[in-house]
């Protein structure tokens, strides 16, 4: 399965700190040989998965390409994201 970050997911991927982008990293390579499917309410169309306690990776998967569309350090920039789909 092929990653594409989008612009914005690739801004806030390189301002975590190395030890974070790890674990992200991690979780991307999980993702492609076995995804996950959380999908979001109210109709958005990404699906949401916890790196870790407090950080969320949003990302969408078509045939055989995963887009990731956020990575989120803290819940609180995830939660005011999300909240401005309701």
């Amino acid at each position: 399965m092929k990653v594409i970050f989008l612009p914005q997911a690739r801004k806030e991927f390189l301002s975590l700190d190395k030890r974070l982008q790890s674990f992200f990293i991690k979780h991307i390579e999980k993702l492609e040989k076995m995804p996950p499917r959380r999908h979001m309410k109210y109709g958005i169309p990404q699906c949401v998965e916890n790196v870790t306690r407090q950080a969320r990776l949003v990302y969408e998967e078509e045939k055989d390409i995963l887009y990731i569309h956020h990575c989120f350090a803290t819940h609180k920039e995830y939660e005011k994201w999300y909240r401005s789909f309701i």
